[in-house]
């Protein structure tokens, strides 16, 4: 579903067409379950719930949805949030040691390197795009910063385990992974803003 399509289906489900509605979640619970599914451990009553908060909260605040991203992305950080909520609430309730406050940006960006290939071509291009740039900040990154935040945000290991296959305490590895994430927004901003010039250099040279 490209951007003028999303737009449409978002008009008419303001509008309260219910076959809208019925297509929306036929589209999208599917996709948004099994992304939740493999951040909370194959849980698969926690990914339903999820994906139906999910879709709830989406469609309460559909008015402000502007295009800027694919419906799907747009979706995917309400998920994102409402998994980060489950995780935070489950390791209170296991006394478990706190996450390390995400950054959303961050996160988003490192967990295109395990979205699966969307059926929406215009999607699937978005991810993969995104995917390049993260590999290319990665590969420039020192490898303690890379390979702490691959830990941290794409498999999930808690500062603990990640403190213990770097060698270093607790407290050391939270500031190897605040230095880290500071050096991976400013590499990443960088790279996404050349990208935007290549594009904009391509399309002058293509009007002039």
């Amino acid at each position: 579903m490209g951007e003028h399509a999303d737009l449409k289906l978002v008009s008419r489900l303001l509008k309260g067409d219910q076959r809208a509605f019925d297509a929306f979640f036929a589209s999208n619970y599917p996709r948004l379950y099994r992304f939740a599914l493999a951040r909370l451990d194959n849980d698969h009553n926690l990914a339903d719930e999820t994906a139906q908060n999910v879709l709830c909260q989406a469609i309460s605040k559909m008015s402000t949805y502007r295009g800027e991203a694919a419906l799907l992305a747009w979706l995917f950080t309400f998920c994102r949030h409402e998994i980060s909520k489950q995780r935070k609430a489950r390791k209170r309730a296991q006394g478990d040691t706190p996450l390390l406050e995400d950054d959303p940006t961050i996160r988003s960006a490192l967990e295109s390197l395990l979205a699966s290939t969307s059926d929406d071509p215009d999607t699937a291009v978005y991810q993969s795009e995104i995917a390049k740039l993260v590999k290319v900040t990665l590969d420039y990154l020192p490898s303690l910063y890379a390979d702490a935040l691959e830990m941290k945000y794409v498999h999930d290991l808690p500062v603990r385990d990640i403190a213990e296959r770097i060698g270093k305490s607790a407290k050391a590895t939270e500031s190897v992974l605040t230095r880290a994430r500071e050096a991976f927004r400013e590499a990443f901003r960088s790279l996404v803003d050349d990208e935007r010039q290549d594009d904009r250099t391509t399309l002058g040279a293509i009007y002039e």
